[in-house]
Parts: C-alpha cells; structure tokens; sequence
C-alpha cells in the first residue's frame, strides 16, 4: 500500500456541509440570473440539478460538482465570450462572498483536519469554486492555516476531474502522486484522483455524493472526514490519538 503523506480534501460536501451553506448562495444565483423572476429562477435550479422534492441537489449535478463556467455555460447557452466572462465574475462574487461568509464546517471535520495536521500530513484543497472563494471558505472557519493551498477551478489549466490539481499540489509540495489521498463527495474527485495517479481515493457520505455513486471508484468509503484519522491510522497501523 502506498505510504500516504499529503491529503487534498474537496470543500463543498466534503469539509463543507453542501446544503446549509449552499442552497440560499444558489437560489440567490438563480434569482440574479432570471432578474428576479421567481418560476424562471427554479426551472434555473432544476436544470443544475436542485432537487425540489428532497430540497438537496442531485449527486454529480452541476451545481454540486461543476464550476462557475459551467453554470454559466448551463444557464446562457448563447452568450458571447466576453460576455460569458462578465457573468462567470458576477457568479465568482457571489459564491466567493456569501459561500465563504455562509460556510458550515460538517460536524467532527475541523478537529479531523487539526489531527491530520499534527501527523505532518502535508493538506492541500481542490474545489470547482473559486480559488479566492476556497481560500476565503478556510479563513472563515479558521483552519487556512492548516493548508499548504488551495486550489480553485481558476487555479489550473483543467479543473476536476482533470489531474492537474494533483499535478500542481504534488509541484507544491513535492510529494509524488501515490503519497497523495483524494478525499470528496463526487465522483469529479475520485475520476481526478485515478487520473492523477493518486495513492488512495476516499469517498466520503457527507455531502450529495451516495454509496453507490462512489462506490466503483472509491478505494474506501467513509461517512465524513471525521473518519479520517482513524482511517489512515489504522491503515498504518499507528495509534489513533
């Protein structure tokens, strides 16, 4: 088994809880996209993926796993570049702002993400959001300086599920690919772990991702980070403490 040492963590979902943190960011997005008309902003919503029975999006919808391109892409099919451009910065505010401002740490996560750090684990973020909206997200609910970086959509030349989030972090740090853990909520994060040749892919329940979502192309799946530790721990065979 590869000797894991650096860990990088999807947000949304994964250290973030998706729906107390997200559902009014996205209505609001929405709301501004349809110019406050309510029907058109939830058929907006519908199309990305929002549940409105279950009041959740879906598992690898486009809201749940894609970025701001691709919402805007989604929503204005027919916009010129640049003006797909202004609108993806008006998006990039919003999520940047309020995700951050709104973020909801998932029970158990932030004390997880302390003792993975006390173990030297060398800890990185790759999110579809923003790269100022990751790094806003971890100022907020004081852990940034848990992080080597962050990395955002806007931080690479693919975004998930391409590797080059594995790419850059394994640059960064100097670690290779099969000493890097990928741990999310989507299937986005374990396709970019496999492509990036990562040691462990980690499945977590925590967000809008499922067992059976996960599953085949998980190596493990646990209900949230705050497994984490002791996960890793007994992989090792060290003490859990």
């Amino acid at each position: 088994m590869a000797d894991i040492r650096g860990i990088l963590f999807d947000k949304d979902g994964t250290l973030v809880d998706f729906n107390a943190t997200w559902l009014g960011v996205a209505d609001f997005m929405a709301m501004d996209a349809a110019e406050g008309d309510r029907w058109k902003a939830d058929r907006l919503l519908a199309a990305a993926g929002f549940d409105f029975v279950s009041k959740r999006f879906k598992p690898d919808s486009i809201f749940a796993s894609g970025s701001n391109m691709d919402v805007v892409e989604l929503w204005f099919p027919r916009l010129s570049d640049v003006d797909q451009m202004h609108a993806v910065s008006r998006f990039n505010e919003i999520t940047s702002a309020q995700g951050s401002a709104m973020a909801v740490a998932l029970p158990g996560v932030v004390d997880s993400l302390r003792t993975l750090h006390k173990r030297s684990y060398r800890m990185g973020v790759a999110t579809n959001d923003s790269t100022s909206g990751a790094e806003r997200t971890l100022a907020t609910l004081g852990i940034a300086q848990l992080f080597d970086a962050a990395f955002g959509y806007d931080a690479v030349a693919n975004s998930k599920p391409a590797p080059d989030t594995v790419v850059a972090f394994c640059d960064l740090t100097g670690l290779k690919p099969g000493e890097i853990a990928m741990v999310g909520d989507n299937r986005h994060d374990l396709e970019m772990a496999r492509a990036g040749g990562c040691g462990l892919a980690v499945g977590v329940l925590s967000g809008t991702g499922t067992r059976d979502s996960l599953a085949p192309m998980a190596d493990i799946v646990l209900d949230s980070v705050a497994d984490l530790p002791d996960f890793l721990a007994a992989r090792v065979n060290v003490p859990a403490g």
